[in-house]
């Protein structure tokens, strides 16, 4: 299998020589209130991520950057892109020539660039323009001063993307700064944000200090200090950086640099990450609009910018940035058909994850976990990856994690109570007691398929009966999935438009409502379909959901979630294997218009491209899926329920030089027959085995 996934990077490569897909990708997508994009340098999987940071106040700033905001706080080293809470920040560096009554800088729109790998910007009051780009671990930046002999670099260390009562950053609880000599500095802190987090860092100067000032504190809990550098420029106008953040040690930041950085070529640096992108942006190609590469390949730069490396240069990879509540359903399973060889290596760091917490990670950044989601997701990541034959972990020790993790007490997951009444009821379980119990038979049931396949029958039928828990939540009046108490009553009054939200409003779903839940049952649609009264009613209520406006009761957070369609509300996750139900119910034809309707209203090719929240690719997996022409709507069945594609022709790069080209022939509509090797597909699935197996999948859309 090592000798196959290294024939997928040497077919990347071969394709990445013919053309540059870079030029496609728009940093700036997604960098409005709603999508929390920022357009930072970075590489694929990359741990550094540097750039500008314009604000650190609110759910707004997730990612540092909003597109419209007219100032530059400075630049930072590594961020969060497109999630819905905000951490890191780290190491704010802010290079100044002019005198200035605050530590920003306005900037020239009109010079603000970014490309994979690369950002610029000129500070107009700072008097300095900026450039930076990236590798793995570190970043090697130019900042070039009107006036070098004013040039000054003040360096926050107590910055973080959260500031208490929206102004003073007081989440550095400790912390250590070392000036090394002329040109070096090294420390660390320790952050407790999303979660409680030690860093290190090296920051290195082509040119010498010649004078520190350490400014006085902006209050009294901030821990640590900012310092004001004056530059030793001589003649030259051009200051150039290095900065590492590790989560491992000073000797880590230090030889991230020595490994990744080298010289003083940040030319060089900007070239190699460009090369990066084009290798894996190349693995699918489209033939389509400019507007439609715009969009795609920027869903493919987002697909790519996380989950990240935290782990140093030549250790073995640490995936974090873990966003499993929102990537299990679409992003890991088109990683494991495009980089199968990335696929394997987070299946392992979720199991050393599993060894270091005592439990699968749930939502995990910088190695630690802040479980703020719902479910155990880890698990399909895992069960998807084994049941596709990915290599790279042992099968048994996964499933140990797995079994304890789905059987032993966690937080958020009171297996006793789940178990006793066969779903959380909602007087034990306040909360988000219908989603917790929806999501965590989906769970159950990758389980039983993994327990099943290593012969572990018992357990298998164990799981199993679990995975059938949501039946107890289905309402036969209401048709909808509701709370019950330890009793067996319903939640009375009902109110199917009510948004939860666990933080802000409480209620018994999971940022969603009844509407968009009670399509949650991801492992038996077909069960679902008979216990609505079939396929009729099934679909009728489907198009209830598309055309049922917001109701005066609706309450909760419903000015929280983005791409509102009815009570469809594809900013948000729940709602997104809902369109292709329709298809499972023998109407692939309102399918296709479905996802005709979401596509062109919920991207486009500006800082408004997404309805929601990225969260670490999942809202760009479905849109590259969903171009393609199929979704995983079970992630751990092995198959792909068919839509349409949205464009002619796309080529999608398997590896050992297999492809599969997707082409859309006629110009109606609709899909009718779908072809696959000649033969026309029996029924609305694709298997995972057809789709790595490579050749011609058509869509027959003549009127």
């Amino acid at each position: 299998m090592k000798k196959v996934f290294s024939l997928i990077i040497s077919a990347a490569a071969l394709i990445s020589c013919r053309a540059d897909y870079t030029q496609y990708v728009n940093p700036f997508i997604g960098t409005d209130e709603l999508g929390h994009c920022h357009p930072f340098a970075c590489v694929p999987f990359g741990n550094t991520q540097v750039g500008p940071q314009t604000g650190s106040c609110g759910w707004n700033y997730s990612g540092g950057y909003l597109y419209d905001d007219k100032n530059i706080q400075g630049f930072i080293h590594n961020a969060v892109n497109g999630t819905g809470v905000p951490d890191l920040g780290d190491i704010l560096i802010f290079p100044f020539c002019r005198e200035l009554t605050e530590y920003s800088s306005t900037y020239d729109k009109s010079g603000e660039h970014a490309h994979p790998g690369y950002y610029e910007v000129y500070l107009k009051d700072a008097g300095v323009h900026a450039s930076m780009s990236a590798a793995a671990h570190t970043s090697i930046e130019t900042y070039v001063f009107d006036n070098p002999s004013s040039a000054r670099v003040l360096i926050d260390f107590q910055n973080t993307l959260v500031k208490e009562d929206w102004l003073v950053p007081v989440h550095i609880k400790e912390s250590s700064q070392s000036l090394d000599g002329p040109r070096r500095i090294s420390g660390w802190a320790r952050s407790n944000v999303w979660v409680d987090r030690y860093y290190y860092y090296v920051i290195e100067f082509d040119h010498d200090i010649a004078s520190r000032e350490i400014l006085a504190l902006r209050d009294a809990r901030e821990k640590a200090p900012r310092w004001l550098l004056e530059m030793d420029m001589g003649e030259d106008s051009t200051l150039k950086v290095k900065v590492s953040v590790s989560s491992e040690s000073i000797e880590g930041a230090a030889s991230n640099i020595a490994m990744e950085i080298g010289d003083w070529n940040q030319d060089r640096i900007r070239r190699c990450a460009s090369k990066q992108w084009n290798k894996y942006l190349s693995l699918i190609e489209i033939e389509g609009t400019d507007q439609q590469k715009d969009i795609f390949y920027t869903t493919m730069y987002h697909l790519f910018t996380q989950p990240g490396n935290i782990a140093d240069a030549g250790q073995k990879p640490l995936y974090s940035t873990l966003s499993l509540w929102d990537t299990f359903r679409a992003t890991h399973p088109l990683y494991t058909i495009i980089t199968p060889e990335r696929a394997g290596e987070m299946v392992e760091s979720i199991l050393d994850l599993n060894d270091s917490l005592g439990w699968l990670p749930i939502w995990n950044l910088w190695g630690k976990d802040n479980y703020c989601m719902i479910g155990n997701h880890a698990v399909p990541v895992i069960v998807d990856a084994y049941l596709k034959g990915i290599p790279g972990f042992d099968p048994e020790r996964a499933y140990e994690a797995i079994r304890h993790s789905l059987t032993s007490p966690l937080p958020k997951s009171d297996w006793y109570i789940y178990d006793k009444y066969g779903y959380f009821p909602f007087d034990f379980i306040p909360k988000e007691s219908v989603s917790k119990t929806l999501e965590c038979g989906f769970d159950d049931w990758c389980a039983a398929r993994m327990a099943r396949r290593l012969g572990k029958m018992e357990d298998a039928e164990f799981f199993l009966r679990r995975s059938g828990y949501w039946k107890n939540l289905f309402d036969p009046r209401t048709l909808m999935a509701r709370a019950r108490d330890s009793e067996g009553a319903w939640r009375e009054p009902f109110n199917p438009f009510y948004m939860s939200h666990e933080a802000a409003a409480g209620g018994d779903y999971t940022e969603g409502n009844a509407w968009q839940y009670t399509w949650h049952v991801l492992q038996d649609i077909p069960g679902l379909i008979d216990a609505m009264g079939g396929e009729d009613v099934f679909c009728d209520r489907l198009d209830a959901l598309f055309e049922t406006g917001q109701s005066d009761a609706e309450g909760g957070r419903s000015d929280a979630y983005g791409g509102r369609i009815g009570q469809y509300v594809h900013g948000n996750e729940p709602s997104h294997h809902i369109a292709y139900l329709y298809a499972l119910a023998g109407r692939p034809d309102r399918t296709q218009d479905r996802l005709h309707q979401i596509i062109r209203t919920q991207y486009a090719d500006n800082i408004h491209g997404f309805a929601g929240n990225d969260d670490c690719g999942q809202m760009s997996a479905w849109y590259i899926f969903t171009t393609l022409g199929f979704y995983p709507v079970n992630p751990c069945s092995g198959e792909y329920v068919l839509g349409i594609p949205m464009v002619k022709k796309a080529t999608v790069h398997l590896g050992a030089f297999r492809k599969l080209v997707i082409t859309r022939e006629g110009d109606g509509i609709h899909a009718g027959k779908v072809y696959y090797g000649g033969a026309a597909l029996n029924g609305p699935v694709i298997s995972h085995e057809q789709i790595m197996r490579g050749g011609k999948l058509i869509f027959n859309c003549s009127e």
